[in-house]
């Protein structure tokens, strides 16, 4: 047996996790933590804003909707207290809208549910820089090589009207006239490509 089968590997840092589903959290924090990471979980909005003021952290996976709320606003937060943190936002609502805002606000990563551990690890190692020219891509004109679906186009109407309404699935279903119900269901598909 040589020496660096000996030495234990380097932890990778701590992490915040910001998720609502207690059941999702808990198999992704144990997934995090056997993989060497210190796991923090917040579960709302106030427990986030406390734990980011009062501790540093390397790592930060932040889903969208916490309760109903666009948990967007702890990005800026994220980024100004831990400036070298790597932010990944993680979302069932997934559009193109989103992710170029999360990435605006200081996200390096954005990546949809269901998501599995080796995909999220994957998203936390993207670099600012690289996040930067995805948003980027989104007004560079050879990117559009198609017009988007009928399909794709409601989808990004929603997205839209959820993130003016701060995540409000309510408000958001009152005002595209639509019953809140089905607006659910469409927010549970995978958004169509094209």
């Amino acid at each position: 047996m040589d020496n660096q089968t000996m030495t234990p590997s380097k932890p990778l840092g701590s992490l915040l996790l910001v998720e609502d589903d207690e059941v999702f959290a808990s198999v992704l924090s144990r997934a995090l933590t056997r993989r060497e990471f210190a796991v923090d979980h917040a579960s709302s909005l106030d427990q986030a804003r406390m734990i980011i003021e009062s501790q540093r952290f390397d790592n930060a996976i932040v889903d969208l909707n916490l309760s109903g709320e666009s948990s967007l606003e702890l990005i800026p937060a994220l980024r100004k207290l831990n400036p070298e943190a790597s932010i990944l936002m993680l979302t069932g609502y997934a559009s193109i809208a989103t992710a170029v805002e999360a990435i605006k606000l200081g996200a390096d990563n954005y990546l949809a549910k269901p998501a599995d551990v080796s995909e999220i690890l994957s998203a936390l190692g993207v670099t600012r820089e690289t996040s930067t020219e995805l948003a980027d891509s989104e007004h560079r004109p050879n990117s559009i090589q198609e017009p988007m679906s009928v399909r794709r186009l409601e989808w990004e109407h929603i997205q839209k009207v959820l993130k003016e309404n701060h995540g409000n699935i309510s408000e958001t279903a009152r005002q595209l006239k639509m019953h809140r119900r089905t607006l659910q269901r469409k927010l549970q598909k995978k958004p169509v490509s094209g």
